[in-house]
């Protein structure tokens, strides 16, 4: 399973947080996650449905596969 499911920004932040991600702060619908070691930083749109594009922009930005990252979910 290669390819990417519909997610919402709260699940996002529920499978990154199993990578090593902490939820920084928030400022309306965006949230910050960061990672310490190795360093990562990315922002999260806090939605009930992520377009494909970004999820995999967030996927690739978290240096994730999408296969690891589902495995995640």
């Amino acid at each position: 399973m290669n390819d990417l499911p519909r997610v919402s920004g709260r699940q996002v932040l529920t499978a990154l947080e199993k990578a090593g991600f902490f939820l920084k702060r928030q400022h309306g619908s965006h949230m910050v996650l960061r990672r310490n070691q190795p360093f990562a930083q990315l922002v999260v749109p806090d939605h009930r449905e992520l377009d494909r594009g970004t999820l995999r922009a967030i996927v690739r930005q978290a240096g994730l596969s999408v296969k690891e990252f589902n495995d995640l979910l």
